[in-house]
This record gives structure tokens, C-alpha cells and sequence, in this order.
């Protein structure tokens, strides 16, 4: 693609022109997600990443230099997300056993305590309810039904990359909306 040509694709992205967004999105997704492929050695690792990454670049595609090659740029949030990755997995297997341990004492744990967790959940799934049908729809099938983004674009038939993009506003909003919710119960 001509740099002019990236450039008005760009900025139309910027303004929310979803074409563009998925347009972008399109042209990037194999390179990006090939690039942490080779990290992670996981296919759903890298399409979650994968996913990641272009939330991040959609959302700072403001900052973006065009002096400098915007697949350079694009490649650099994945490099920085793909250590973010491991930083966090590698926290996490320190702290493995006594994960393990606490899920074994699952039972062991007090009633308070699991109706707390209870009442998290049900927190989350009240939120999504408030959410789109659409958005609703999107995180039924992703997270709770674990399917991949090629089965949840076969089931809504819609293309990939709009499942892509539709997965990435899904978990905007989500966030935002617990964001929301967490401020007002504090």
C-alpha cells in the first residue's frame, strides 16, 4: 500500500470510520499475528494477543509518526504486548503451586467467601446484560462458550475481521462499563 494511500486510511480510522478500522485491521492482522505466533507458540494465545494489539493500535492510532513505517509501528505494540504477555505468565507460574493449592481448597473455603465469588460473577453477567445484544452475543460466544473467531464469525455469519472488530468494541465496552460500575460502588 502507498504511504498516501495508509495515510488517509489512517486518519479516516481516526475518526471511526469503521470500514477503515477493519480495513487496517485487514491488512495488518496476518503480519502481526504471524510475528507472535512465533513468540507464543500458540494459536489461541496469539489471536487473543493478536486481538490485543490492534485494540491498543486503534486506540493510539493517534500517536502514530507517519516519518516512521506504520507496519515498524504496528510491529512494536505487538513486540511490547508479547513481553507484557510473558512478564504476566511468568508471575503467574512463580505463584502456580499455590494457585493450584487454592483451587484444591476450593470446598475448604468458607461460605462467605464463596458467595463472594458468586456475587462477582453475577456482577459481570448483570453488567452484560445491560450491554448491546450484539456485544452480548459477542461475549457469550467468546468467553464463556470459548469458541474461536472463526466459529463466531461462521455462527453471526460475519466476516472475520468483523469479528475481530466486534470482539475488540465487546471488550472496550465491558471495560469500560465494570470501570463504571466499580466508581460508583466505591
Amino acid at each position: 500500500m502507498q504511504k498516501e494511500n495508509l495515510l488517509q486510511l489512517i486518519k479516516a480510522a481516526i475518526d471511526k470510520d469503521q470500514k477503515s478500522q477493519s480495513q487496517l485491521i485487514n491488512n495488518y492482522w496476518e503480519i502481526v499475528f504471524s510475528f507472535i505466533m512465533k513468540k507464543v507458540q500458540s494459536i489461541s494465545v496469539a489471536d487473543e494477543l493478536t486481538v490485543s494489539v490492534f485494540t491498543k493500535v486503534l486506540a493510539k492510532l493517534n500517536l502514530y509518526d507517519p516519518d516512521f513505517q506504520f507496519k515498524t509501528w504496528i510491529l512494536t505494540i505487538a513486540q511490547n504486548t508479547v513481553i507484557d504477555y510473558w512478564r504476566k505468565n511468568t508471575n503467574n507460574s512463580e505463584t502456580a503451586i499455590h494457585n493450584l493449592q487454592e483451587v484444591k481448597n476450593h470446598f475448604a473455603k468458607s461460605p462467605e467467601e464463596i458467595l463472594i465469588s458468586e456475587e462477582e460473577q453475577q456482577k459481570i453477567q448483570n453488567i452484560i446484560l445491560g450491554m448491546d445484544s450484539q456485544y452480548q452475543k459477542i461475549i457469550q460466544l467468546r468467553f464463556f462458550e470459548e469458541k474461536s473467531i472463526k466459529e463466531i464469525a461462521e455462527e453471526l455469519n460475519i466476516t472475520i475481521a468483523n469479528t475481530k472488530v466486534k470482539i475488540m468494541r465487546a471488550k472496550k465496552i465491558l471495560a469500560e462499563l465494570l470501570k463504571d460500575f466499580d466508581k460508583k460502588t466505591q
